[in-house]
């Protein structure tokens, strides 16, 4: 793969097999042509295939190989989870609302974003949870809410080495579930912030889009209302792959508190929806217990801590 402005960081892969269930609130009935949402406990299938292109090496169990689209070679700090970490560069995004008809600028610090999202393979590999059926590894991980998500991340950076960046009050939060804090001195993984997200997916475009939709993301129009492994379509001028469609992927931030309460952004669109939800300015909002068949996460890494402490 070839990048433009961006270092790449790969870690050892492995495919892992097996297959498993996950539970939670919502299959739900999609409105609109947003995410799912739930109306009530429900269950579905987890599976999947880790991602990877080129190799790496990892520490601590040895070194993989990943396949898949796009070349490259690289280094990294890995322990067989199939993870890729693109280095992002710093810059400025101009975030917008349509609910509010409200714009607003962020600055955005240089940090890593994985190249794919999280895997069904990644996944049970980090978490125990879930084994993905054979064939099926390099799909994206689906069905996990926010707080699942939240608990990846640090599994993630106990299994790294690193440490934790959230703590978990549980019960403390408004009544809404558990108060999560970011401690942004910490160098494990997180979920990225939505400008994190946005000003990486769009990397240096200011468009709808990083390209043709057809050619860069799995949408009603081409996914054949399905997900799709990760990393078949193209990537954009950074290397991120998948940014927009096949599944929404949780941001760290709160939607918007004073309204949806403890509610959290969603962005990229899905498999379902149809192209106008799959633009890099797209916002969409669901519960942090929320799981549906079209919502993921992808990790982040801050380039350095500021030492403080974000209550989310």
């Amino acid at each position: 793969m070839n990048v433009s402005g961006a270092g790449v960081e790969d870690m050892g892969a492995g495919p892992g097999t097996g297959t498993g269930t996950g539970t939670g609130p919502g299959p739900g009935t999609r409105t609109g042509t947003g995410p799912r949402t739930g109306t009530g406990p429900g269950t579905g299938t987890g599976t999947g295939t880790g991602p990877g292109t080129g190799t790496g090496t990892g520490t601590g169990t040895g070194t993989g190989t990943g396949t898949g689209p796009g070349t490259g070679t690289g280094t990294g700090t890995g322990t067989g989870t199939g993870i890729r970490m693109v280095s992002v560069p710093s810059g400025r995004v101009t975030l917008s609302d349509r609910r509010t008809r409200r714009s607003w600028p962020v600055e955005v610090a240089s940090c890593r974003l994985a190249a794919f999202p999280v895997t069904r393979a990644a996944y049970a590999r980090v978490t125990g949870r879930r084994p993905p059926a054979a064939g099926e590894e390099r799909l994206p991980v689906a069905e996990v809410s926010w707080t699942d998500a939240v608990g990846f991340c640090n599994a993630l950076s106990v299994r790294e080495g690193l440490r934790p960046v959230y703590r978990v009050d549980e019960g403390a939060g408004t009544g809404e579930g558990d108060e999560v804090i970011w401690d942004t001195s910490a160098d494990g993984y997180r979920l990225p912030t939505e400008a994190e997200w946005e000003h990486a997916c769009r990397a240096g475009t200011d468009g709808p889009r990083y390209g043709p939709l057809d050619d860069i993301a799995r949408y009603r129009g081409n996914s054949r209302e399905g997900v799709h492994e990760v990393g078949g379509m193209l990537p954009n001028a950074w290397g991120l792959y998948d940014t927009l469609g096949n599944v929404w992927e949780w941001c760290w931030d709160l939607y918007d508190a004073e309204v949806y309460g403890a509610y959290r952004v969603l962005r990229g669109g899905g498999w379902f929806d149809e192209h106008w939800s799959c633009r890099a300015s797209v916002r969409r909002r669901s519960h942090p217990t929320f799981r549906v068949d079209d919502v993921g996460f992808r990790v982040a890494r801050s380039a350095g801590g500021a030492g403080q402490a974000l209550v989310g």
